[in-house]
């Protein structure tokens, strides 16, 4: 396409293709959103409980490790060693007692610094590095790193404002209703690659109403429904958004009559996979967060989990499931956020969905990066809503998507 053909038609509520599929949209994306002033999800402390507990992760392209220190800090270092630019550490997660690169073995502290540098005076009085080489200054490349409550998050920018600032109201009030401060416990990890850009993952939880057309077990059990009471609610930006429900019973009314996926004949072998206990306060079931840029908070029953968004390139990303409770949790519960997890993942009861139909729009769209999508119901406003007829928060989002992009 040519650049005079990347522009965005009027308004909010018409999206250009284009922003699915090219890749020099997509580099900008990289440098403005996850390596610009943001801040990006890396994991939870549970999954670092003790020193030199280490996961890999990535934000944009860069792989990223976490790793706790001998002080109990955590700290986010760009995996690429600073002598020739190794990727250090291949494994997924792991302990260590320091951080060595496999080609040279310079090696590092768990905070990044450089520790020693093999043939440093040379051998036999021949070689070695200058005089005036610094230990200093070629550390690994460090990121700032945010802790709040049990969730991990790193920036690559000096100019990403305070976390508190950043996340804004209502959304920091819905983050610490989950993360409340109780330790969490790591309960396990899925993972999978879907062929689709990394944005559809975003919009598929800020899309309220596709879940009552969708998944055939959300609408017939009335977990997630439109004819729910809801809400839809966005900070400032537009970009963070969370969506809370509270479930609805398995009936024939004016919403589920208008849903070819409800079956009121529907049956659970087990009625125990949806044997919901209320742990937070108020009613609601269902709240669903999307925290620009990388990750989804969930708390669908008691089932709880981090979705981490990971880009590969424009027509593909990888979202990395990270399931949870907390530690107070009886042997009842733990079973019970297991036994619900079900519902999620890549080949869950309702997960399932959502990797097919999502790569299904990415077809799609490929051979039509001049065509541009829809986003009219419930108008063409960008404000908070109490229903799920809407898509207001896909408007808000390319709203704060456009002011970022500089589109």
């Amino acid at each position: 396409m040519s650049e005079a053909s990347l522009t965005w038609p009027d308004g909010n509520d018409r999206v250009p293709y284009w922003i699915y599929t090219d890749q020099g949209n997509y580099e900008r994306e990289l440098e403005k959103i996850f390596y610009g002033p943001v801040w990006n999800y890396v994991g939870l402390e549970c999954e670092i409980p003790n020193a030199g507990d280490f996961k890999r992760t990535q934000i944009g392209d860069q792989s990223i490790i976490v790793v706790r220190d001998q002080d109990g800090g955590v700290n986010a270092l760009v995996n690429r060693c600073a002598h020739r630019g190794v990727k250090i550490c291949e494994q997924d997660k792991g302990s260590f007692a320091e951080i060595m690169c496999p080609y040279h073995q310079w090696t590092y502290d768990l905070k990044g610094d450089l520790l020693g540098v093999p043939f440093n005076r040379g051998v036999k009085g021949k070689g070695g590095m200058p005089e005036d080489f610094s230990m200093a200054e070629n550390g690994l490349d460090k990121l700032k790193v945010h802790v709040r409550n049990g969730g991990i998050f790193a920036t690559m920018s000096d100019e990403t404002p305070s976390f508190e600032e950043y996340m804004g109201q209502p959304i920091l009030g819905y983050y610490d209703r989950e993360f409340d401060g109780r330790t969490l416990k790591l309960l396990g990890h899925s993972r999978q690659r879907i062929g689709a850009n990394w944005k559809l993952m975003l919009e598929n939880i800020k899309d309220t109403h596709h879940a009552s057309l969708l998944h055939v077990f959300f609408v017939t059990f009335g977990l997630f429904r439109v004819d729910n009471d809801s809400t839809v609610e966005m900070d400032d930006t537009g970009l963070h958004t969370a969506l809370s429900s509270i479930r609805g019973k398995q009936e024939l009314n004016d919403g589920t009559a208008q849903m070819r996926s409800f079956d009121s004949d529907l049956k659970l072998s087990d009625p125990n996979l949806l044997d919901v206990v209320r742990e937070f306060p108020g009613d609601r079931t269902v709240v669903m967060q999307t925290i620009w840029p990388n990750v989804i908070l969930q708390q669908q029953s008691n089932t709880l989990a981090t979705r981490q968004i990971v880009p590969k390139g424009p027509n593909a990303c990888e979202l990395h499931w990270t399931f949870f409770g907390y530690e107070d949790d009886d042997e009842e519960m733990t079973a019970r956020r297991l036994r619900q997890a079900n519902l999620m993942g890549p080949s869950g009861l309702v997960s399932i969905d959502d990797g097919q139909i999502l790569e299904r729009t990415q077809e799609g769209i490929l051979a039509h990066p001049d065509a541009e999508g829809v986003v009219e119901l419930g108008g063409r406003d960008t404000d908070d809503t109490d229903h799920m007829v809407t898509e207001v928060a896909l408007r808000a989002f390319y709203k704060g998507y456009r002011n970022v992009m500089g589109l």
